[in-house]
């Protein structure tokens, strides 16, 4: 388990990076690491007391901070948050759309409107949010980084749990990584995504509260654990930054082995 906060370069000096979806367990790592490699860190969210928390947490960085509430359902809204980015720091260099949701029900028992909560904030405003952040990439003329947090139900079925909704949203973004990176790539703008197993977060508290579901995890991933959300940070700078310059439309799973034997 991580007990120190991992060390990063300062590789992103200057860089603008915009977190909507920051005030999670998993976004706000990411935000404070975005922080520590020298980024500019605007975090998006819906609760004014967590963007506070976390735009403070970066701000502990050394690195300058901002946040901004938007509602991730409306495309509207989408757009108003992007131009905010680029309101307080003039530009938006690298968007991480850590947003997400979980709603779990068994296939014989779902609902629409459950499914299309789950679609609407998984798979249409990362749609959305890509889309807003490529407009003004495209404009400013030096190209882009964009990464996507998906998850290895992006690939994988989990037996015994309602995860029609879930693997859906997930194997749709995988394509949407895809595509999009083809579509930017004439403007210099990459586009990835980090594909994690169970991270210690609240979302994932229905498996591994259980400890039979626990134990039958942990069995499968051949490190043994499930990842803390510092083991996401890195994999994640690594696609904001120079060093992935010739990557674009790619799946880093990041799942202690769990894929390469499943």
């Amino acid at each position: 388990m991580t007990t120190t906060a991992p060390q990063f370069s300062r590789t992103l000096l200057d860089k603008v990076a915009y977190v909507p979806g920051g005030t999670g367990v998993l976004g706000a790592a990411i935000a404070r690491g975005l922080g520590h490699a020298g980024a500019k860190v605007v975090v998006g969210g819906t609760d004014e007391r967590k963007l506070r928390a976390v735009t403070d947490s970066v701000l502990a960085t050394g690195a300058e901070a901002e946040g901004v509430a938007f509602d991730a359902r409306s495309v509207k809204d989408i757009g108003r948050s992007v131009d905010a980015v680029c309101d307080y720091f003039g530009r938006c260099d690298i968007l991480v759309n850590a947003v997400g949701i979980h709603r779990e029900q068994r296939v014989l028992d779902a609902t629409e409107e459950s499914f299309d909560s789950v679609i609407d904030l998984n798979l249409k405003a990362a749609m959305f949010l890509g889309q807003a952040v490529a407009r003004r990439q495209a404009q400013q003329g030096q190209g882009g980084r964009q990464v996507h947090i998906l998850s290895v139900r992006a690939s994988l079925a989990l037996q015994g749990k309602g995860y029609s909704a879930y693997t859906s949203s997930k194997g749709g973004l995988a394509m949407i990584v895809r595509q999009h990176a083809v579509e930017l790539a004439p403007h210099r703008i990459n586009v990835n995504g980090v594909a994690p197993t169970f991270v210690q977060s609240e979302m994932a508290q229905h498996v591994l509260k259980n400890p039979e579901q626990r134990a039958r995890l942990l069995e499968r991933i051949p490190l043994g654990r499930v990842a803390e959300p510092e083991d996401v940070v890195g994999p994640t700078l690594f696609f904001c930054g120079p060093g992935s310059d010739f990557v674009t439309g790619q799946i880093l799973y990041v799942d202690g082995g769990l894929t390469a034997c499943q």
